[in-house]
């Protein structure tokens, strides 16, 4: 298996101290299955870092989402985002803000407040089929990495407001911002990325018709990977990008693109790659790192023990990987490959739960993973 170090770092930057007995990483359970994945992921960084001969986690768990709107009269109160300024790292389960009451409903979502709060600029999503997973194309393994301050969603490119506006009550407007420093940020990051992997960045842009804005995304990566000799640059307008993802997704290695579009290609890669299930991903800045699964809460099967863990098992172990190269912490690169092993090695044994196709619940799932964290 490739290596793939999922840091985004800055010579300036420094890494927020962590305790004796191992590296703090914040807890936020979140919504929905939340409660039933995130300790499920929680348990096997345990066993993963045990069996790599590296100090326990000191875990700090923080209220976020339901429950916090219940004991804090807010779904992220300001002790959570004080506790995460302490931190470097933190995983983020998924929330249902949908079912929030209004005014926290209509507001910012917690995990786009604490991506802004802490520039997490960088959204960087794989999309692996894996063994024993029907993917609609078997031989996807490529990351996308997405731009995630700016662009065309407004809700995150501007300093104050939403970014939407309606002059009257039958027109509503949308701001896209694009900036040559934050394309040449999340340039350095895909070409950084690419160079420890298959040595190709394709870039995603709609140049043809949105000529100024994905125009200058389009130019500043063009420009950033003149920088990286001997790997290989090319780029595909956003529409040509889907259908190529369907039909020969296999062939592309690193794809960096804006906000909006890198949301969307990202959840079909995950979907062609077999599951968003499956789908894994952090958001970064140079000094702190969040894991979040790339699907939501899945309320309907909240508390049912159907959740699939695997997308949080796998962010977990990509901010695990991120954190041994950022903190110099070696022991925790070893516990991210046992747990990108032990699911993997579950997976194509057959174990599986319903979205997969599988019938194993989530407790059962997580058991045999647990079991393969601390075999090897």
């Amino acid at each position: 298996m490739v290596r793939n170090h999922y840091a985004v770092t800055d010579s300036t930057a420094t890494t927020a101290p962590s305790t004796s007995s191992g590296h703090r990483i914040g807890l936020l359970v979140g919504d929905g299955i939340g409660h039933e994945i995130v300790p499920a992921t929680r348990r096997v960084v345990d066993a993963a870092v045990a069996a790599a001969g590296g100090p326990a986690i000191d875990w700090v768990p923080l209220p976020l989402g339901a429950d916090a709107i219940a004991t804090h009269g807010t779904p992220i109160p300001q002790s959570t985002l004080d506790a995460l300024a302490d931190l470097d790292a933190w995983i983020l389960g998924p929330h249902d803000n949908a079912s929030y009451p209004e005014p926290f409903r209509s507001e910012l979502t917690p995990g786009g407040r604490i991506r802004k709060q802490f520039d997490l600029y960088a959204n960087i999503r794989p999309a692996k089929a894996l063994p024993g997973v029907r993917a609609v194309v078997p031989k996807m393994d490529l990351v996308i990495v997405r731009e995630n301050t700016e662009g065309l969603y407004a809700d995150r490119n501007m300093a104050l407001g939403s970014g939407e506006f309606m002059p009257t009550p039958d027109v509503a407007l949308a701001v896209g911002v694009f900036t040559r420093a934050a394309c040449e940020r999340i340039a350095h990051i895909a070409f950084g990325l690419a160079a420890r992997r298959r040595r190709r960045v394709t870039i995603v842009h709609k140049a043809n018709v949105l000529s100024m804005t994905t125009g200058l995304f389009r130019d500043v990566c063009r420009e950033v990977g003149a920088h990286y000799p001997g790997i290989a640059v090319d780029d595909e307008h956003v529409d040509a990008m889907a259908a190529h993802l369907v039909r020969h997704g296999g062939d592309y290695d690193v794809v960096v693109t804006e906000n909006m579009f890198g949301d969307i290609l990202s959840d079909l890669a995950g979907e062609l790659a077999g599951s968003l299930g499956t789908a894994g991903s952090i958001n970064a800045s140079a000094t702190k790192a969040m894991a979040q699964a790339a699907h939501g809460a899945a309320p309907d099967i909240a508390g049912r023990n159907r959740a699939n863990p695997t997308a949080l098992f796998l962010s977990a172990a990509m901010l695990l990987d991120r954190i041994a190269v950022t903190a110099d912490r070696p022991y925790l690169q070893r516990a991210a490959h046992r747990v990108e092993h032990a699911v993997e090695a579950t997976i194509a044994s057959g174990v599986a739960t319903a979205d997969l196709g599988g019938q194993a619940s989530t407790a059962e799932f997580t058991e045999i993973v647990l079991a393969r964290t601390r075999l090897r």
